[in-house]
């Protein structure tokens, strides 16, 4: 089941313009052509911002989501029809040869159940090409990000194009290690209407992570720092041997 954020229609098709500073997909991006890749499976790829950036590059691309109704604004932006949009997830592929693996920001993380996880590690190792890579960002849990997300902190309104003026905060839920619970609402000024997202995120240690890749035949290569949210994260290189 994909958050409401990502999943109902209206709040699908606000993502972008609610989050529009994407640099976080700059180092995916200069990873891509470190790595050389030609083929890439973008797993939990929403909107499709990171797909088409690199459809531009010419490279040939997958992206798969749960939420369809974020799958539906992906295929609604110029140059989609360069992407093979599938709507599910990393755990029931079709057969694939890719030379890179990815789940940018908190994909990783969104994927909470222990098991689901382990099928989303097999997944991605049987889509990869010997050779290929898996990459992959989660927040470093000894940070505390979770602390940082209040209604204080977070409340902005912002003009939406067709849509007019929207209303967003993010208020912590519940904190139960390595699960926090936060909820995102949304107030509509064109009609008042309200709506709320929870959403959960799994903080696995490093350690743990290393373990569960090593244990699906991957061989760590790096660990590395986030660059625009330095100290924060652990962007893990994972290799198919």
């Amino acid at each position: 089941m994909a958050d409401d954020c990502f999943g109902h229609p209206r709040l699908a098709a606000i993502y972008d313009p609610l989050d529009p500073d994407r640099s976080d997909l700059d180092a995916y991006l200069r990873m891509a052509e470190e790595f050389k890749a030609h083929q890439v499976l973008d797993i939990g790829c929403g909107t499709g911002v990171f797909a088409l950036l690199l459809a531009d590059r010419g490279i040939d691309v997958v992206g798969i989501d749960p939420a369809q109704a974020s799958i539906d604004v992906a295929r609604g932006k110029p140059g989609s029809g360069r992407v093979r949009w599938i709507s599910g997830d990393a755990t029931a592929l079709p057969p694939l040869r890719v030379d890179l693996a990815t789940m940018t920001a908190n994909v990783a993380q969104a994927i909470v159940d222990p098991a689901t996880w382990q099928k989303t590690l097999r997944g991605a190792y049987e889509a990869l090409r010997p050779g290929g890579h898996l990459v992959f960002e989660t927040r470093d849990p000894a940070r505390r990000a979770w602390e940082e997300w209040t209604r204080e902190k977070s409340c902005r309104v912002t003009e939406i194009a067709g849509v007019g003026s929207v209303e967003s905060w993010v208020q912590l839920i519940e904190v139960s290690l390595p699960l926090v619970t936060f909820r995102w609402t949304y107030v509509f000024a064109a009609d008042g209407q309200v709506l709320t997202s929870d959403s959960t995120l799994r903080f696995r240690e490093r350690e743990e992570i290393e373990t569960d890749l090593v244990a699906h035949g991957y061989v760590v290569q790096d660990v590395r720092d986030a660059p625009d949210r330095p100290g924060k994260e652990f962007v893990f290189l994972a290799r198919h041997p």
